[in-house]
C-alpha cells in the first residue's frame, strides 16, 4: 500500500474517531440502562459506534451499501454491536433488520437426522451444515425487496427454533440489513489444510476427516450464496483463539441469567462445544482480514481497541466524514 493511501486511511480514520456524535448523554445513558449494557460502554459508542453508524450511512449513500455482513468469534460482541448500530441508525431516521445466522440453525430433529446420515458431530448445531441456508436466502432477498416478513429466531436454551408465530415482524422496508454470524463471509480451507485434526474433538471423533470435509464443503457451496448479497463486510478481530472460551462461557452464565433451560451448557460442556468452531475461527483470523472492509481490533477484555479501514476503494468516503 502506498505512502499516500496510508495518509488517507489515517486521515479518514482521524476524522471518524472525532467526528461530534448527534446522540446526547442522556439518550445514551437510557439506551445503555434499557439494553443492560455497561455504563463503561459509552465513551466507545460516541467515539467508535457512533462514526461507524455514520460510515455506514455514508456507504449506503455513495455506494448503495445495505446489506452489512459482521464477523466475529463466539462472545466477540456481535450482537451488541447490531444492538449499538440499529439504535444509533433509528437515531438517524434509518430502519434496520437484523438477522443473527444463529437464527438460522437446523431443529434438533434435523440434525439427528444428519448425525445419523453423515456424522454424528453434526447433532450439534453451529458448524456449515447445521443451518437452514435456504430460510437464510429467502430471508435475506425478501428484505432486500424491502416486502413484509417475519425473521427467523432460535432459542439457544432448548437447542430449538422459536415457533414462527414468536418471530419478529419485519413490517417496513429496511434501509440497512445487519447480517451478523461466528462463520459470516467465511472462506473454505484447502483440502491440505483439511488432512490433519486441528483439536482434540477432530482428533478422537473426526480422525478420517469426514465431518470437517463435509463441513467444508458446505461453506464451500450453499453458504457462499447465502453471503453473495454482502454489500459491507466488518470484522471483529481476535488475536488470541485462547479468548474465545471466556467469552463463550461469559455469554452462557448472562443465558442461564435470562433464561431457564434444559440446553444452557456447563464449563465442560463449553470446552468441548467452541473446538466444533476452531478450525474455522483459526482459519477466519488468517483469511478475513484481507476481505474485510473494515477492521475492529479487539482487546481481551472484548473492548474495541481501534478501527483499521481495511479495503482502499472506500477511501473516497473520506472527504464526506473529514
Amino acid at each position: 500500500m502506498s505512502d499516500n493511501l496510508l495518509d488517507k486511511h489515517r486521515t479518514f480514520m482521524a476524522a471518524m474517531i472525532h467526528l461530534q456524535s448527534r446522540v446526547g448523554n442522556k439518550q445514551i445513558k437510557r439506551f445503555l440502562r434499557d439494553n443492560h449494557l455497561p455504563e463503561s460502554l459509552s465513551e466507545q459508542l460516541t467515539s467508535i459506534y457512533q462514526p461507524l453508524a455514520e460510515f455506514i450511512i455514508r456507504s449506503g449513500q455513495r455506494l448503495n451499501h445495505r446489506v452489512i455482513g459482521i464477523n466475529g468469534s463466539q462472545g466477540s460482541g456481535k450482537s451488541t454491536l447490531c444492538r449499538v448500530l440499529e439504535w444509533l441508525l433509528n437515531q438517524q431516521g434509518k430502519r434496520v433488520a437484523t438477522l443473527s445466522i444463529d437464527d438460522l440453525y437446523l431443529t434438533e430433529v434435523r440434525r439427528i437426522e444428519l448425525a445419523e446420515q453423515v456424522h454424528p458431530l453434526l447433532r450439534t448445531r453451529g458448524v456449515p451444515g447445521t443451518h437452514d441456508v435456504a430460510l437464510g436466502i429467502r430471508t435475506l432477498q425478501t428484505l432486500q425487496n424491502g416486502n413484509p416478513i417475519a425473521l427467523p429466531r432460535f432459542n439457544k436454551a432448548e437447542d430449538n427454533p422459536y415457533p414462527r408465530h414468536q418471530w419478529p415482524a419485519q413490517t417496513q422496508s429496511a434501509d440497512f440489513i445487519l447480517f451478523e454470524g461466528w462463520c459470516v463471509a467465511s472462506r473454505p480451507q484447502s483440502e491440505a489444510d483439511l488432512r490433519e485434526p486441528i483439536n482434540r474433538l477432530e482428533a478422537e471423533e473426526d480422525h478420517r476427516g469426514h465431518w470437517r470435509r463435509y463441513v467444508n464443503d458446505q461453506l464451500a457451496g450453499p453458504y457462499q450464496t447465502l453471503f453473495d448479497p454482502i454489500d459491507l463486510l466488518i470484522l471483529l478481530e481476535v488475536a488470541d483463539f485462547s479468548w474465545v472460551y471466556d467469552w463463550r462461557k461469559k455469554q452462557e452464565d448472562q443465558l442461564r441469567q435470562r433464561q431457564a433451560g434444559s440446553r444452557i451448557m456447563d464449563d465442560h460442556m463449553i470446552a468441548r462445544f467452541i473446538q466444533h468452531f476452531e478450525r474455522i475461527t483459526r482459519h477466519n483470523g488468517q483469511t478475513l482480514p484481507r476481505y474485510a472492509d473494515i477492521r475492529l481490533i479487539l482487546h481481551r477484555s472484548q473492548r474495541i481497541e481501534k478501527y483499521v479501514l481495511a479495503r482502499p476503494h472506500l477511501g473516497s468516503l473520506m472527504h464526506d466524514l473529514a
